[in-house]
């Protein structure tokens, strides 16, 4: 039985002549795993940031959890939504950005504990709480008092994973979560993320480029080409048997490198 946490009813995305999102049609069911792979500018980043609402769509709907996200009204009625709808919606998701994007003048503790408080409303002995937990489940807890710049592009991501799920999302987007750091601070990590994915039933929706990693990870890893699925299924499935004449050119071509 499929539960959709989210679903992509004919999206378009446009920036003025440039397609990067068209007619796509593309759901992610409750608890799942899943990773969008694909060349660059092929429209993978566009649709966290549409989850995000850091761009909004040109075309179609999307929903979370049961509610169109862009869209607000009934009865067939849907209109653009207000910013109090798309606050509402934004505490369903969190995300961890390519480049940390951590507050520089704040410590590692209260880069944490700033978005509950603020946004959730958690009083600041509950946020502290709930930031030890978090900064112990990725191994940091020693470094709650330091600063971002104090810590290396491993341990900075590692924080803003803890950060993202502070505010108890039931949806997790990564995009490109290791694409910055230094080769010998993938692996850290990616053990992280690897150990949310095994241990916990948040539905998380993974953009990369590392395929060993999407292979490990995923329920179901999605090839995106030109702003549309070409090919999805399970890991094993698409890595030794894509269908597609794209996919296999595509998979060739970066398990080369």
């Amino acid at each position: 039985m499929t539960d959709p946490i989210i679903k992509f009813e004919n999206v378009a995305k446009r920036f003025g002549d440039i397609r990067v999102l068209e007619g796509l049609d593309f759901t992610v069911n409750r608890g799942e795993k899943v990773t969008i792979i694909g060349p660059s500018g092929s429209g993978k980043s566009t649709i966290l940031r549409i989850l995000m609402t850091l761009e909004d769509v040109s075309d179609g709907i999307v929903w979370v959890d049961g509610t169109p996200l862009w869209h607000e009204g009934a009865a067939g009625a849907l209109k653009p939504a207000g910013e109090a709808h798309l606050h509402k919606m934004r505490t369903k998701l969190g995300m961890v950005f390519q480049s940390f994007n951590l507050f520089p003048h704040m410590s590692i503790l209260r880069n944490i504990t700033e978005a509950p408080v603020q946004v959730l409303g958690l009083s600041k002995p509950d946020a502290r709480a709930r930031a030890m937990d978090l900064l112990e489940m990725v191994g940091l807890a020693d470094q709650a008092g330091k600063f971002p710049h104090q810590l290396s592009g491993g341990q900075q991501q590692r924080v803003a994973i803890a950060r993202a799920l502070a505010m108890r999302p039931e949806i997790l987007l990564f995009d490109e979560p290791t694409s910055a750091l230094d080769p010998e601070l993938v692996g850290e990590v990616q053990e992280v993320i690897r150990k949310l994915a095994e241990e916990h039933d948040l539905t998380m929706l993974l953009v990369t480029h590392e395929m060993r990693f999407a292979r490990e990870i995923s329920d179901r890893v999605c090839f995106i080409d030109a702003g549309a699925i070409r090919e999805q299924g399970p890991p094993e499935d698409l890595f030794t048997n894509p269908k597609e004449a794209r996919t296999q050119q595509f998979l060739q071509a970066v398990l080369a490198d």
